[in-house]
């Protein structure tokens, strides 16, 4: 039985989606691997006059939020993960043709993975870039935090053009 044009284009696009996830994912654990053994946990190596590597072991959420809960959190985040990667996963497969969409949820996905990796292999989520101006650092974060960020304002932006149509 021969497979129509627009079933073999929707898994291609869906290879594709997976294969960018999959490729930032490599990259996100590959510069984690080389800040933990070349920067020393708490100590800033200067880079620029806004922007330091300074190794953070982060066992809560998004700006370290229940980093403090006593361990319970490093699995809640973990299986919150997983659970969120297989529904992206399943939304990617099914709305592989919509470009913003899906590369949206491309990098939201390699983010969380990420992320989840660092929990089981750490327990906590391996950060190193610090941002910062005069003495106002921002949170350190990871590529896969920047994945994230990045793909949240796509799905925003694919939302209000969406409303706007």
């Amino acid at each position: 039985m021969a497979r129509s044009s627009k079933s073999s284009s929707t898994n291609q696009s869906f290879l594709i989606w997976m294969g960018l996830a999959g490729l930032l994912l490599v990259i996100d654990q590959l510069t984690k691997i080389i800040a933990k053994n070349n920067l020393f946990e708490g100590v800033s190596q200067t880079v620029t006059s806004f922007l330091n590597w300074t190794l953070v072991y982060n066992s809560g959420a998004a700006f370290s939020f229940l980093a403090q809960a006593g361990g319970w959190q490093r699995w809640f985040f973990t299986g919150f993960g997983i659970i969120a990667a297989i529904v992206m996963i399943w939304l990617i497969r099914k709305n592989s043709y919509q470009t913003i969409f899906s590369l949206a949820l491309s990098l939201i996905l390699s983010g969380a993975i990420g992320n989840v990796i660092d929990r089981i292999l750490y327990g906590a989520v391996v950060d190193f870039i610090d941002l910062h101006y005069m003495a106002w650092h921002w949170p350190a974060f990871n590529i896969a935090d920047s994945a994230i960020t990045i793909g949240v304002i796509l799905l925003i932006f694919d939302e209000i053009k969406r409303v706007n149509k």
